[in-house]
């Protein structure tokens, strides 16, 4: 059993953070029934669930929310369950009504998670936007990517990091709560929101002076030698985090250069002068060469691995990091519990049936004529 065991979810359908944040609960065992439209919305991504990752682990329901008689079912099971996770834009669900009021007047213990991109409230709360118009709005963006220009960091940032891990920490923190006081409450989570908390490191030092407001010159962003990412011989490439005095005389060792031979590693007006230098080396040989030569050491260089290498990785495979889901294989759930299991659950394509079953494991009678208007996936 999950350590969350016996925690009922209703997640609304929606795109990238609800469905994570979802798998992630459905993965340490709380029982998530998805409530799916009759037709899918189309982002021109996967919409075979076969093939659809984040969709493990939990069984579903169709429902036609304009349909008055349907939203009536809906919110009989919103008043059987413990969390509500929805990611529409604010006033949605109202208009539905199936808003944050009347679902806690009919449940007073609810813990009602909304994920959006630009949070409740504020001048662009009903603007549309992505993870790459969230992260931009923070600085993230502006902060990553080469000295020219930014990079987009794939939709990991706004979209995950900021948003799904937000609402997934923000549900369980007000389940806890309202354990206790037995009142539920609503979860504003902002992608933006939370952006920004990432950056907090970042903006403070900014705020002290200690950050440079530039791409490619400072600690972490690729602006120290020692801290970054090189191309080798054969056209692959190597991580480079030898930040610590240790450490950074380890990378020195392997590229066989003398630490008496280079200016001190913090002076930074040397950084471009002895990039180039590690540049020149790492292109010497190839990727595996260079990782042979690192191994056992802490000179912190690692491969970058390309996305079709990463789980055939010796550290992968002994930590068993992949596992195999209705035929695709995929990240193994995270993080690890000592005692309780965590387990991917049903796979997409069986989350798809059952739905009878679910129904009835949250106290519902499937035949209920008041259900008559929930269609099966």
């Amino acid at each position: 059993m999950g350590p969350l065991h016996g925690l009922r979810v209703l997640e609304f359908e929606a795109v990238g953070p609800v469905p994570w944040a979802a798998m992630m609960l459905a993965n340490m065992g709380a029982d998530v029934l998805r409530v799916a439209r009759p037709t899918p919305a189309d982002m021109g991504l996967v919409r075979d669930l076969q093939h659809e990752t984040l969709q493990r682990g939990r069984r579903s329901v169709s429902a036609n929310l304009k349909d008055a008689a349907a939203r009536g079912a809906v919110l009989t099971l919103t008043q059987k369950a413990h969390v509500l996770l929805e990611g529409h834009r604010p006033g949605v669900m109202e208009r539905l009504g199936l808003g944050p009021d009347m679902c806690l007047a009919a449940s007073p213990s609810l813990v009602y998670g909304r994920m959006t991109g630009w949070g409740q409230q504020g001048p662009l709360a009903q603007t549309v936007g992505h993870d790459i118009n969230y992260i931009g709005l923070t600085g993230a963006l502006h902060a990553i990517g080469t000295a020219e220009r930014p990079v987009v960091p794939l939709n990991l940032v706004g979209d995950f990091g900021g948003g799904a891990m937000l609402l997934a920490l923000g549900v369980m923190a007000a389940v806890l709560e309202a354990r206790s006081s037995g009142k539920g409450q609503v979860i504003d989570a902002a992608m933006v929101d939370g952006s920004m908390l990432l950056m907090a490191p970042v903006l403070g030092r900014v705020a002290t002076g200690e950050w440079l407001d530039q791409r490619e010159s400072n600690l972490l962003d690729g602006g120290a030698p020692f801290y970054g990412v090189y191309e080798t011989g054969d056209k692959r490439h190597l991580a480079v985090g030898a930040i610590e005095a240790p450490f950074y005389a380890a990378l020195l060792k392997g590229l066989g250069i003398a630490l008496h031979d280079l200016p001190p590693q913090l002076e930074r007006s040397a950084w471009p002068e002895t990039r180039q230098r590690f540049a020149a080396l790492f292109a010497m040989r190839s990727r595996d060469e260079w990782c042979a030569i690192f191994e056992g050491t802490d000179a912190c260089v690692t491969p970058v691995l390309s996305l079709s290498e990463v789980p055939g990785h010796a550290h992968h495979i002994a930590r068993e990091s992949f596992v195999n889901v209705g035929g695709i294989r995929q990240p193994a759930p995270a993080p690890r519990f000592s005692r309780t299991v965590n387990t991917t659950g049903r796979t997409p394509a069986e989350s798809c049936s059952g739905s009878d079953d679910a129904l009835r494991d949250w106290g519902l009678d499937p035949v209920d004529p008041r259900l008559s208007p929930l269609g099966r996936l």
